[in-house]
């Protein structure tokens, strides 16, 4: 079922230009959005941000699937290919979450002590500098 040559170089440039159309695509949705193309508009970050990230995403897919062979690989060894990959992707999000939330509260807790030594001593701290942390 193997294609020939000159199909395969058809499937290649249409990968290509689909690569191409879609990274245009991606790069116009970040000019629009910033209000570079059209002075004083621009997008809700919470609107670009997903469109972007979606058509990266599907970028990726297009070339595992495509460029990687995956279409013709069985199903088990595509899966032991995306599975690690997609409990990748939820590692960065949950540390990236939980790096948030330990830097919330480690402001929660300088705050608290600042208090409670301005508690002991009586007077007023200046405010926490770059250097003392």
């Amino acid at each position: 079922m193997g294609l020939s040559y000159e199909e395969s170089k058809k499937v290649v440039f249409k990968g290509l230009i689909l690569l191409g159309v879609v990274t245009i695509v991606e790069v116009l949705i970040a000019l629009v959005g910033n209000g570079h193309v059209i002075e004083g508009f621009t997008l809700p970050r919470i609107i670009m941000y997903p469109l972007m990230i979606g058509l990266s995403l599907y970028k990726a897919y297009f070339i595992v699937y495509e460029f990687m062979h995956m279409r013709y690989e069985v199903k088990g060894l595509a899966m032991s290919v995306l599975l690690p990959t997609l409990l990748l992707v939820w590692a960065i999000v949950a540390f990236f979450q939980e790096g948030s939330s330990w830097n919330q509260r480690r402001e929660q807790i300088k705050e608290k002590d600042k208090i409670e030594l301005e508690g002991q001593t009586g007077m007023l701290l200046p405010p926490a500098t770059k250097d003392m942390q």
